[in-house]
């Protein structure tokens, strides 16, 4: 029988405020167990929670980013299950009306752009986190985390792959980031989510019985624990079985998913308006002046490099994969003006590179763009070569400095002399008559043999277009 899947994915992304979303209480990473819970965190008996503006901001900016609606009025409500590390013995989020409604985020389907439908994004807390590992016969419980405002992303049901999937993630990622709601972090928990999974039979409208993995905190172990469930799901029904709607977790060690408890729906969660918040009522000013405040975004900046730049849409895409990269090349392009394509290469290619080995983020790097663009500029005007600007590359990477004082320094300036080269060729043929036959005989591969002659005498200082000019005239005969 031939399958479709079916995925629509959960995102929590923790909103990149200073403060809890309903206490004054730090949410910076890293603390000492529960250094960060104050009273409303701990549900001492007769705090109040006040929400955050901070954090309604960014999910009114991440509403109009999306092109979803912003609710004018929205409610929050109580959402019961009882955890150890949920205090309260309730979340506050909201149900029935969210802060925003619907929205879509584009990625690339068969060479075309298609739309992933937004159900939906609300505000809410976060609980603490149950700790296991340092604790023999025991769990610690850690309430640094409780109260940090989260904003929960859920979509249609519209992936049909764990490509799909990880392609709309890795979007709603550069998103949230580009927009400055969230720090992206996976690592540290910033960015979570839950993909839940379920196949049909091709033609079947009806969706089949889903499965959630909870708490997918990297873009490799989504697509992983998908393409794991995918099989699990086909093999269980055609060998007779039925498929329990469950949550599941991934244990990357087996590459497998396992049940973890069984799937709640909503009416399991009793939800009812919290008593002790008032709505949220968002007026059209405000959404106004959050508009102002938005950067241009990915999508458009791309369409804008290609069509103002002349670059590639695959060039595009890479130097708007984050709005630091995609500020960076802005910046380079400031000091090197008219060279996109030259640009976004190094970009690209080198700079991307160090920045892998090292492990760092762009806004972390060790050349700045006016760094980087005095190297190029030396480029464009031949005083060096390709090759040369790599290996000064790296001097600046390790060392720093400035391109023009290593030029000098070092004695790299580029040989466009043609007398010069004309003489280094001259040699060069005197020298290996045998070889300059076999080239005359049509065995062309003879070319790159004096190429490699000549830059080895000069240095690799020549100038490659004339060296290879000169080359192939005095070849020739």
């Amino acid at each position: 029988m031939d399958w479709e899947v079916v995925i629509g994915l959960e995102t929590h992304a923790q909103l990149a405020t200073h403060s809890k979303i309903f206490s004054g209480a730090s949410t910076a990473f890293g603390a000492a167990p529960n250094a960060q819970a104050c009273a409303v965190d701990l549900a001492l008996p007769g705090v109040l929670p006040v929400l955050n503006r901070a954090a309604v901001e960014h999910a009114i900016r991440f509403g109009l980013a999306a092109e979803g609606v912003v609710a004018p009025r929205s409610i929050f409500a109580r959402k019961n299950y009882f955890y150890p590390d949920l205090p309260k013995g309730y979340q506050i989020s909201q149900f029935e009306t969210p802060v925003v409604s619907g929205g879509r985020i584009m990625i690339e389907r068969n060479g075309s752009e298609i739309p992933i439908r937004l159900t939906r994004a609300h505000l809410e807390e976060d609980a603490g986190k149950s700790l296991h590992e340092d604790f023999h016969g025991l769990s610690g419980i850690d309430l640094n985390r409780a109260g940090t405002p989260l904003l929960e992303i859920v979509s249609e049901p519209d992936m049909r792959s764990a490509a799909e999937a990880v392609a709309y993630a890795r979007e709603l990622h550069r998103l949230v980031t580009w927009i400055g709601i969230c720090d992206g972090n996976m690592q540290e928990g910033s960015f979570r989510c839950d993909a839940n999974v379920s196949v049909r039979p091709k033609g079947q409208q009806a969706f089949g019985t889903r499965c959630e993995i909870k708490n997918l905190n990297s873009f490799r172990f989504m697509e992983k624990a998908i393409e794991f469930e995918i099989r699990r799901q086909i093999e269980l029904i055609e060998s007779g079985g039925t498929v329990v709607q469950e949550t599941r977790l991934y244990d990357p060690d087996r590459d497998e998913t396992r049940p973890m408890r069984s799937k709640e729906d909503a009416q399991d969660y009793r939800y009812f308006p919290d008593p002790d918040l008032l709505p949220l009522c968002i007026d059209a000013a405000w959404i106004a002046r959050v508009r102002e405040t938005l950067p241009e975004l990915p999508d458009a900046m791309r369409r804008r490099f290609v069509e103002d730049f002349g670059l590639s849409h695959y060039d595009a895409g890479v130097l708007t994969a984050s709005h630091d990269l995609a500020q960076y090349f802005r910046a380079l392009m400031l000091v090197v003006p008219g060279e996109a394509k030259l640009c976004a290469n190094w970009v690209s290619g080198e700079l991307s590179a160090a920045l892998h080995r090292e492990g760092i983020e762009v806004r972390q790097s060790r050349i700045t763009p006016t760094q980087l663009g005095g190297l190029l500029r030396r480029i464009q005007d031949g005083t060096i070569s390709g090759k040369i600007a790599k290996e000064i590359f790296d001097v600046l990477w390790s060392d720093g400095g400035e391109a023009d004082t290593l030029i000098e320094s070092k004695g790299l300036k580029q040989i466009s002399d043609v007398s010069a080269l004309e003489k280094i060729v001259e040699e060069l043929m005197a020298a290996h008559p045998d070889q300059v036959a076999e080239y005359r005989s049509g065995k062309e591969k003879v070319f790159g043999f004096f190429v490699g002659r000549a830059m080895k005498a000069c240095g690799g200082r020549a100038n490659p277009a004339q060296l290879n000019a000169i080359l192939k005239d005095r070849l020739a005969g």
